[in-house]
């Protein structure tokens, strides 16, 4: 058993023994492949595929990224605008300190200064705290939440990574391009990169059954913060979005034969220059972490690591746990999905992130 396959292996060992569907789906330079381990729920249910549907949590928020700059490289708005010029006209302001504007590009790297969740959105999840809390919370629920917010820091001046923050970006955006967040990104992101089985809707065919702790989970819903927690996906289609950011335009037509997901009308023609530039601009370091070496893109985390840079981003629902991440240097990306929520002692971030520091070095 080479290296990598020992990686793939804890992945799966970690997810045991709550998880019964595990993908972890690997690219190295010309190579890919996606293995698939168990079944998407227990007894019958059907094996586990890479067209298996799985929920991506806090990795939505890469897509809410992407979807930004790419209406930014459009001229549909700037990274530097007001939050507060991008959401409805009838929408309360938007609180700041120092009179300092939250603008689009700090809530894309979590330095607004706003909280890590919307003031409102506790009460409401308590109900269903253990399998779908942000399930009551929807617009209505966020454009209140707006008019209670207190920032603790100035915009600029501080990380503090914000659910609520990425949830308003999405929220902005989605009133820019005058559609819904899912169908914004399906018509801008999904569609011109072919990803079938990409989007929000909770009850998406093919999907696995979220876990915790042995427990069947409904589907995740976050009706007032999609741009935060609402996508999903299946391991296929989580390759083919990582293996865009790595070839942008020039190699996208690489992809179309991944697994039958051949991209409609061809990939080049599809996905315009717009959305070339952004794959590019999401990966460009916006800030360094303080005490320590990492740094924030727009959403992305950066990581140099034997030589190579990592970028990585994690997620979670209550039933789902999702690790992805690539290395442009030696063309390597890598998708672990586990349908087992997080709990205390979990590993599979941590293995799926061993998984791509593996295939970064051998690729």
């Amino acid at each position: 058993m080479n290296a990598l396959d020992t990686a793939v292996a804890a992945v799966v060992r970690a997810a045991e023994p709550h998880a019964t569907a595990v993908t972890v789906a690997v690219a190295r330079g010309e190579r890919q492949e996606v293995r698939c381990h168990g079944r998407t729920g227990r007894g019958r249910a059907a094996a586990c595929t890479p067209d298996t549907v799985f929920e991506l949590g806090s990795v939505s928020k890469t897509f809410t990224a992407l979807l930004l700059a790419e209406m930014a490289a459009r001229g549909e708005l700037a990274l530097d605008d007001p939050l507060e010029h991008r959401l409805p006209p009838n929408w309360p302001p938007v609180p700041s300190r120092c009179s300092q504007p939250v603008r689009l590009l700090h809530l894309a790297t979590h330095t607004s200064g706003l909280p890590r969740l919307p003031p409102g959105l506790l009460a409401a999840a308590l109900p269903r705290w253990r399998s779908n809390p942000y399930a009551a919370f929807g617009d209505d629920d966020l454009r209140t939440a707006l008019a209670r917010t207190a920032p603790r820091r100035r915009p600029g001046e501080h990380y503090r990574y914000s659910n609520y923050g990425v949830g308003l970006l999405g929220r902005a955006l989605a009133e820019t391009g005058r559609s819904p967040y899912g169908t914004l990104l399906a018509e801008r992101i999904c569609g011109p990169l072919g990803l079938r089985a990409t989007g929000c809707a909770p009850d998406a065919p093919g999907r696995a059954t979220g876990h915790l702790r042995g427990r069947e989970l409904p589907p995740w819903h976050a009706p007032g913060l999609p741009g935060a927690a609402a996508v999903r996906a299946s391991g296929a289609d989580v390759l083919r979005y990582l293996r865009a950011h790595l070839d942008g335009l020039n190699g996208m037509n690489g992809l179309s034969g991944m697994n039958g997901l051949d991209g409609p009308n061809g990939l080049d023609a599809a996905v315009g220059t717009s959305l070339g530039a952004a794959l590019r601009e999401v990966q460009r370091p916006r800030l360094r972490l303080p005490r320590s070496g990492d740094e924030v893109c727009l959403v992305w985390n950066h990581r140099r690591s034997g030589g190579h840079d990592l970028y990585f981003h994690a997620g979670a629902t209550r039933g789902f746990t999702v690790l992805v991440g690539f290395s442009p240097q030696t063309a390597a990306a890598v998708a672990a999905l586990a349908n087992t929520g997080s709990t205390l002692g979990s590993h599979v971030v941590q293995a799926g992130y061993e998984v791509l520091r593996v295939a970064a070095r051998t690729a």
